[in-house]
């Protein structure tokens, strides 16, 4: 079982920065990908960005440029770098681990990027 804490979330006027982590606890061995996904109301949840245990990123085009995920091994905790945010970034931000049996999600943290 892995367990996953977000923190980090908040209240950024628009063009603003902030920088979400990520802690795991648990079976950490068993993790090869971890990520960031989003969910605006009423919309469905999206992927923001990957990163693989050997290091290799992935972003959604909408974050490309904007955002820089990473990690820190030592700490087992993940993070979200997000700059130039937009009206459009307000969203409930969920912590993922795919792992070898049932994915972990966190609980979210909340977004929200004012004009």
């Amino acid at each position: 079982q892995v367990l996953l804490v977000e923190s980090g979330g908040g209240l950024v006027q628009v063009g603003g920065s902030l920088r979400l982590s990520c802690a795991a606890s648990g079976s950490i061995s068993s993790i090869y990908r971890m990520g960031w996904y989003r969910q605006a109301p009423g919309k469905r949840r999206e992927l923001v960005a990957t990163i693989t245990t050997e290091g290799r990123t992935n972003y959604a085009d909408s974050v490309k440029g904007r955002f820089t995920i990473s990690r820190d091994t030592a700490k087992n905790t993940m993070y979200l770098q997000m700059s130039s945010l937009q009206p459009e970034d307000t969203a409930v931000y969920y912590c993922n681990a795919a792992r070898i049996g049932p994915d972990a999600w966190g609980q979210g943290t909340q977004v929200t990027v004012s004009s």
